[in-house]
């Protein structure tokens, strides 16, 4: 293992690999922060320029582009609650409220912090334990994940207000009935297409997400008289002066670190899970370990609200790479295009890659560290620029959203039929938002109910039609145990407040 650190050192401190890394970590972080645009893509239009590299430099300019646009998402997530990445959904939950408080330097920062610290823990762990995680994920089987996606959608309790538990069920139940539009990968018929060629893929997730986020909160805000404070309008500089993160507040946030990094790295391992279940689950976890007083902050700019899912999710990036290397299952829809970018090469990845390529596994590891400290090096000093966004006129910054909101969607399909079901969404998110009804179960709830539903089906098939699948292997029946605890936990919360004290 020594030999194949100092082999991948040497190769990510080439001078051409160390640009490369530098540059796919500049171009990932401003493709994040552009709502409608993900790593999925940039990723996608980076593999006929790496043909002319070594798969070593190939790979380690795609990663560099991977976690940079996962770290540059939370800008557009936390200044416009637009979040173009799936992984930076949880972001905005508590990001956006505490930039419109007038600290929006103060949430990029302790974004970029705790990206940073996620991240190179993360890099840890694979640098010890990639053989050994390997053999985990391998372990895990179509029951498991089932339950898992189960466990993720408990997290609802993490969304709800006071009194909105129910709320946040029924959304997460729309959520999994918009996951069901489209054909069933299974049987291969359409379902709910009303005989639309349009919808026979299904809705996209950059649409729901845009029409949900980014499209209802400019609308929103044309409704409110004002959503952004005049005094942060008239002195952003002042207000973005306070990049520093106090001590107090670093000790308030560490624990959550600390669990957010572990949590997501090993949801990361896990395949097909990826960065965007690992933060909603670290985010929900959160909310469920917080005191009464602090469980009240989160949605309102809570700082463990915002560091748990940032932390999670840049600590999930990492964490796909074990099965993508190691076992040559993508860990996420990027590993995927990244496992087709390595074929390309002639490059299988699997079990072997250690003693074939040893110098390809290891410089990946390596770049991540580095690359890790060059996002903090490259972010830090550009978030007084980045912030001022947020002293832009409303009568700008809305057309802005909506352009950005509108085109980057167009941009993926070149069909206006997707505008036109954007607009449609939109004005049901609204509708929905007025009634004081919360967006982000109905996004976990779409996200989820595809693999979900997946994971069902051929647990099912195993057992055939049985449902005994839910408690014959022990790692499916903790994690049903530990959902059944959590969705219990806001009537604990309930009955202690109601119970007459003696």
């Amino acid at each position: 293992m020594i030999d194949g650190i100092l082999s991948g050192l040497s190769t990510v401190m080439m001078p051409l690999n160390l640009l490369l890394v530098f540059i796919g970590c500049f171009a990932g972080t401003f493709i994040g922060m552009l709502p409608g645009l993900g790593p999925i893509s940039a990723i996608a239009l980076m593999i006929p320029i790496t043909y002319g590299f070594d798969p070593s430099s190939g790979l380690i300019l795609m990663a560099g582009v991977y976690y940079g646009a996962i770290f540059g998402g939370s800008t557009s997530s936390i200044l416009i609650n637009a979040p173009g990445v799936a992984g930076t959904v949880a972001t905005a939950f508590d990001g956006y409220p505490l930039a419109k408080k007038g600290f929006p330097g103060k949430a990029l920062a302790m974004a970029a912090y705790c990206s940073f610290s996620g991240g190179t823990i993360a890099a840890i762990f694979l640098l010890v334990a990639a053989p050994a995680l390997a053999t985990v994920s391998l372990s895990f089987q179509s029951s498991d994940y089932f339950a898992l996606m189960v466990l993720g959608l408990t997290a609802v309790s993490a969304f709800a207000g006071r009194g909105g538990f129910l709320k946040a069920i029924l959304m997460t139940l729309f959520g999994l009935m918009l996951a069901t539009i489209g054909t069933d990968r299974s049987a291969g018929i359409q379902r709910f297409t009303f005989g639309r060629m349009d919808l026979v893929d299904g809705i996209s997730f950059l649409l729901l997400a845009m029409a949900t986020f980014a499209l209802s909160e400019a609308l929103m805000s044309v409704l409110k008289k004002d959503e952004i404070p005049d005094e942060l309008k008239k002195a952003t500089a002042k207000k973005i002066g306070s990049l520093k993160v106090s001590k107090a507040e670093i000790k308030e946030v560490a624990p959550t670190v600390a669990r957010s990094s572990v949590l997501g790295f090993f949801v990361g391992v896990l395949p097909g899970a990826g960065a965007t279940l690992a933060s909603f689950l670290a985010y929900g976890m959160e909310r469920n370990l917080a005191n009464d007083k602090r469980k009240k902050e989160f949605g309102k700019g809570s700082l463990r609200g915002l560091a748990a899912p940032e932390t999670a999710n840049n600590a999930a990036c990492t964490g796909s790479f074990v099965p993508l290397l190691t076992l040559g299952i993508p860990g996420s829809g990027t590993t995927a295009v990244m496992l087709g970018a390595l074929i390309s090469y002639g490059i299988q990845p699997g079990p072997r890659l250690f003693i074939d390529r040893p110098e390809v596994f290891w410089s990946v590891i390596i770049s991540m560290y580095v690359g890790n400290i060059i996002l903090l090096i490259l972010n830090l000093p550009l978030i007084p620029y980045i912030a001022r966004l947020l002293a832009v006129p409303k009568q700008f910054l809305v057309p802005i959203v909506l352009f950005f909101s509108l085109i980057g969607v167009y941009l993926v399909s070149f069909n206006t039929f997707d505008i036109q079901m954007m607009v449609f969404m939109a004005a049901i998110a609204l509708l929905l938002r007025l009634l004081d009804f919360p967006m982000a179960p109905m996004l976990l709830g779409f996200i989820l109910g595809g693999m979900m539903e997946d994971n069902l089906r051929r647990a099912l098939a195993i057992s055939d039609g049985s449902i005994s699948f839910l408690w014959e292997r022990p790692i499916t029946l903790i994690i049903l145990i530990i959902t059944v605890l959590t969705l219990l936990s806001p009537l604990r919360s309930f009955f202690s407040k109601t119970r007459p004290s003696k």
